[in-house]
């Protein structure tokens, strides 16, 4: 899974950075729309951008900025990072109009709080144009992420989206072994790799 770095504070709206798109389902059939995210790291956010060409169905309570519960039951892009000594990983859920959620596991499946906690300091932003495409991120804050899941060269991430709702197809960046989609497999997700965007 590529981040890539760049020593400039990035600001929402002056984002020009490289994206990767998506264009198979879990079972490798092609999906209509083109989705596509990328992952860059500035000196105090790792910040997560996710993009389509098509409209979002988003979840009924989902609003802009807002801290939202069940994102997944409508369209969303996720974004898994997992620390492979410990075992624990973080899901982050961005719906396309900046609405978003977050949930550490100790193993999958396994919350660490029975209750919804907000990872600290997060901010989202979004974009829907006239035709319905849309990009959104998720700006999320660097120290706490080293702290909490030892975020680094060794960690392990993939992003994943769902969409098409509400007769949903589930999409993953990285080739995940279950014949049925489940995402919460963080011994399988990607090694990251970083990338200089300065240079």
């Amino acid at each position: 899974m590529l981040i890539l770095k760049t020593q400039k504070n990035l600001q929402w709206g002056d984002l020009d950075v490289p994206v990767m798109g998506l264009q198979t389902d879990w079972y490798g059939q092609s999906i209509a729309n083109t989705l596509m995210f990328s992952l860059v790291s500035d000196p105090r956010y790792l910040w997560f951008i996710a993009a389509s060409n098509r409209p979002a169905k988003n979840h009924h309570a989902a609003r802009p900025g807002n801290f939202t519960a069940e994102l997944w039951k409508c369209d969303v892009a996720e974004l898994f990072i997992a620390d492979p000594q410990s075992g624990r990983y973080f899901e982050f859920n961005l719906a396309a109009n900046g609405a978003w959620w977050s949930c550490e596991f100790t193993a999958p499946r396994q919350r660490a709080e029975e209750i919804d906690i907000a990872f600290p300091e997060v901010a989202t932003f979004a974009e829907i144009s006239l035709d319905g495409g849309w990009m959104s991120a998720m700006a999320i804050p660097l120290d706490v992420l080293q702290a909490r899941v030892n975020f680094g060269n060794r960690s392990l991430a993939n992003v994943s989206f769902i969409t098409g709702s509400p007769e949903q197809r589930f999409i993953s960046a990285t080739k995940l072994p279950r014949e049925e989609p489940d995402f919460h497999m963080p011994a399988d997700f990607s090694p990251l790799r970083f990338h200089s965007l300065d240079e």
